[in-house]
């Protein structure tokens, strides 16, 4: 549950505190996607606004390619025409040949502005959908995933096809089309020197696939092992207080030294695979070279060729050898922001909550609730409430107690309509809330949780939240109701006190009461307030019970509270066991029926008296 279910704006719900999931920073390199050609069709469909700027790129990008191209030509008739000490024509053709590497560049340049617009704009359009759709997912989508791993299709899985789609699209076209272009030019140069270069070409195909796989192969174990490793980090750094608090350090660093290691053998092992393939190119680049100045030399001296046009077959020779290995690597990024893609693409398939299309908006409600034979179960057969049957009157203030895993929280989360029952149904007002839309529905709720969630803004935002277009003096007034106002003001800028990440700056105490004036702001005619109390001491705990009992005021609450004491004046005490409601009534009324309310109370008295002897 969110801090304050008010707003459609309530930020996206990530799940438990778990580890990146083995997720290296390269995010998923190691992956295939399982649909490549389907994932492309789709990817395609955010770039197709913007098809006439394509068009353009591609325009432009041939255009650099043909030029570039053209300027070893150039060269070899530059060469040509000084042996023949032709001066005039030697100059004609440097110029042509700056001519075409100035604008070789200049399209170049323009090409990447134009590509970088299109793929930013595309990634603008992909993020937004997916957050939209991050906000309209059930309660049980982030509760069956790890947080990491939702992160890292909204980060890494994204940087991967950003990448692709501003540097390595066009590096696969101009590559392509370079590969394609040398070997036409090279048979037109010569067909004799063509087929001598055929010698080595197959040499260095060979290379590229075979140390490529091997190198890809590397990498993929180095990712994992480098998830590993940020796993351990990332848990270490969670868990810090509790390392220490138990004087676990030792472990921890043997951990982390045990995965450091993994990452420095596979990482060397995958590093020399990477750094060989260069070293071999250039032998076998140099190894056709050789071929070229023998067979183009006994073919000048036949005069079959010109000397030009030999440098200038061994210029293409050269420039064969890069697009290769530019496209064995494009190949395992493309592959790799395809499987990212995939995976987003899996989220946004994700059916949105069932939405009953005769719903209606719920106006503001006096607070009656019912659970009329309630039945829930997040695993089939395994029944977590079970014929619930409540009801709670206007402004009437109801504590849920019980074990832990009693179903308590559950049954508040049925109330928010986050989770669907089986059966029964929850009516307020009279109004089943099954037919009023969820966004209606939970402007009439307010919920204050165990751990309170601030963001990183001022204070005055973090209790405006309640209520977006409250002014300054509402929220003021919302923070005295709280009792926060004192504290809030001795802050180093007051009001406009720019918080830590989730309020880290504040006491636990402090966090709560904004969250509380938050909900005061909010003005909600249910309350649900779970836990509220539980993470503080008792000094501050009696400084919040009195914001809370300003809060409850004339609202229907819902309090689950793990100290008894606290809701002893509640106006109905609701019993659960094992998912069943098995007693309900007042507190003087629990305790003269001696059952389970009386057991809970008496056990905790109990613990509470054995804790105050142990510290004495």
């Amino acid at each position: 549950m969110s801090d304050v279910s008010q707003k459609k704006t309530a930020p996206v719900r990530m799940g438990g505190l778990h580890g990146p999931g083995g997720r290296g920073a390269g995010g998923h390199s190691s992956e295939r996607p399982k649909d490549a050609r389907g994932t492309l069709r789709r990817l395609l469909a955010y770039l197709a606004p913007q098809r006439g700027k394509i068009i353009v790129v591609g325009i432009v990008a041939t255009l650099s390619t043909v030029l570039a191209l053209a300027a070893p030509w150039l060269m070899g008739a530059a060469i040509d025409q000084l042996i023949e000490r032709n001066i005039e024509g030697l100059a004609q053709m440097c110029l042509l040949m700056f001519a075409a590497y100035f604008f070789s560049a200049g399209a170049q340049l323009v090409q990447g502005v134009l590509l970088v617009g299109v793929a930013q704009r595309a990634m603008r359009t992909l993020r937004a959908t997916l957050f939209k759709r991050l906000q309209r997912f059930p309660l049980s989508f982030f509760d069956a995933r790890r947080q990491g791993d939702l992160m890292s299709r909204l980060t890494n899985d994204m940087d991967a096809i950003s990448r692709v789609l501003t540097d390595n699209a066009a590096q696969l076209f101009t590559g392509i089309l370079t590969l394609v272009g040398i070997l036409c030019i090279i048979f037109v140069l010569s067909p004799w020197l063509a087929l001598g270069s055929m010698l080595v070409f197959p040499l260095m195909l060979g290379l590229v696939g075979g140390v490529g796989r091997r190198t890809r192969t590397a990498f993929r174990d180095y990712q994992k092992r480098l998830g590993e490793l940020n796993a351990v980090l990332e848990e270490t750094y969670s868990g810090q207080r509790v390392v220490l608090a138990f004087g676990q350090e030792e472990t921890v660093l043997t951990q982390f030294d045990e995965a450091n290691q993994a990452v420095r053998r596979v990482g060397v092992k995958a590093m020399t695979l990477a750094l060989l393939v260069m070293p071999m190119m250039g032998i076998l680049s140099n190894l056709n070279v050789a071929v070229l100045c023998g067979l183009g030399g006994w073919l000048a001296i036949k005069g079959m060729v010109t000397i030009g046009a030999i440098a200038a077959f061994i210029t293409y020779s050269r420039r064969f050898a890069e697009p290769l290995r530019q496209l064995g690597n494009l190949y395992n990024q493309v592959q790799s922001a395809l499987a990212g893609a995939e995976r987003i693409f899996q989220l946004l398939d994700i059916p949105d909550e069932p939405v009953n299309p005769n719903e209606k908006e719920m106006i503001r409600v006096d607070g009656k609730v019912e659970f009329d034979h309630l039945s829930f179960s997040y695993v089939a057969g395994s029944p977590v409430l079970s014929d619930i049957c409540l009801n709670v009157r206007p402004g009437e203030r109801v504590a849920l107690v019980g074990h832990t895993g009693a179903g308590k929280t559950t049954l508040v989360n049925l109330l928010s309509r986050f989770y669907e029952p089986l059966a029964g149904e929850i009516r307020i007002d009279g109004i089943d809330i099954r037919t009023v839309s969820r966004d209606s529905l939970r402007r009439q709720l307010g919920v204050v949780l165990q751990q309170s969630f601030l963001f990183s803004e001022s204070v005055l935002e973090n209790i405006r939240y309640g209520r977006l277009d409250a002014s300054d003096e509402a929220v003021i007034k919302a923070a005295q109701l709280a009792h926060a106002d004192g504290f809030i003001r001795r802050l180093p800028q007051g009001y406009g006190t720019i918080l830590s990440e989730r309020g880290e700056n504040l006491s636990e105490g402090q966090r709560q009461l904004i969250t509380i004036a938050r909900a005061i702001l909010a003005d909600p005619a249910i309350l649900v307030l779970d836990e509220a109390t539980s993470s503080v001491d008792t000094r501050t705990e009696v400084q919040i019970q009195k914001a809370l009992n300003e809060l409850m005021k004339g609202r229907t609450s819902f309090v689950i509270a793990h100290r008894l004491s606290t809701i002893i004046h509640a106006d109905l005490i609701v019993v659960i066991d094992k998912g069943r409601v098995v007693e309900q009534g007042s507190h003087e009324t629990l305790l003269a029926q001696g059952g389970a309310y009386q057991h809970l109370y008496a056990s905790q008295f109990r613990d509470q008296r054995v804790a105050k002897i142990a510290t004495t």
